[in-house]
């Protein structure tokens, strides 16, 4: 059975210079990141081992664990790939001109406006209580995009959206750099919103079936 691994950066440490520093992603990659695969990985294991013995004492712990690294993987693993150097196109908003005028379409269609949207997840963001994320999601029920808080990796999202841009509010994330200053990384980070990945996540997501048939 296949194990989880840690994807490689689709850039260099300095790719996202100076919104954020290079030692603060190759920590956040290299140390964090790695971490919950390895966390998820090994509950796996565990998992199999309850499995083989029908030892089940521990079965909500696990279930937690795996959620708890699983979700970190899988959410890291988009929060790179949503993120390139202003150089590489990075920040500003999606436009029709950039080739990425659907998601623009959408993101108006669900919050009025470009400006309005990004308000709401930054708030969603910065407020997020203890450790968590704040979420840009496809909802395949209604076909519309929502705003989710993430607490942890995988608490208070709505069941089947699919995640197209994340902002990871984690201090682990910001704080060599921004201190508690929570709310100007939440700022900066809107220079570097790669939207042509945004695009594709949108794209590919909108392509599942619905949960619910029309």
């Amino acid at each position: 059975m296949a194990i989880y691994t840690l994807p490689e950066l689709p850039y260099d440490y300095a790719e996202l210079e100076p919104v954020i520093n290079p030692q603060i992603i190759e920590l956040h990659h290299d140390k964090h990141h790695a971490a919950y695969v390895k966390g998820a990985n090994d509950t796996l294991e565990q998992l199999e081992e309850a499995r083989d013995k029908e030892q089940w004492g521990s079965i909500n712990g696990l279930e937690k664990n795996l959620a708890f690294h699983l979700s970190g993987h899988i959410l890291h693993s988009i929060y790179w790939h949503n993120m390139t150097g202003k150089k590489n196109g990075g920040g500003g908003e999606p436009l029709a001109a950039d080739g990425v005028g659907e998601l623009a379409d959408a993101i108006a269609a669900s919050f009025g406006s470009f400006a309005k949207f990004r308000t709401q997840l930054s708030k969603a963001a910065a407020t997020t209580q203890g450790s968590g994320w704040g979420v840009l999601a496809y909802e395949p029920v209604s076909g519309r995009l929502i705003v989710e808080q993430v607490y942890d990796h995988q608490g208070n999202v709505g069941q089947g959206s699919v995640p197209i841009l994340v902002f990871d509010a984690w201090e682990h994330a910001f704080y060599l750099q921004y201190k508690n200053q929570k709310v100007d990384f939440i700022d900066a980070m809107w220079e570097v919103v790669n939207w042509q990945d945004v695009a594709k996540r949108y794209a590919q997501a909108k392509e599942r079936t619905p949960l619910i048939a029309p």
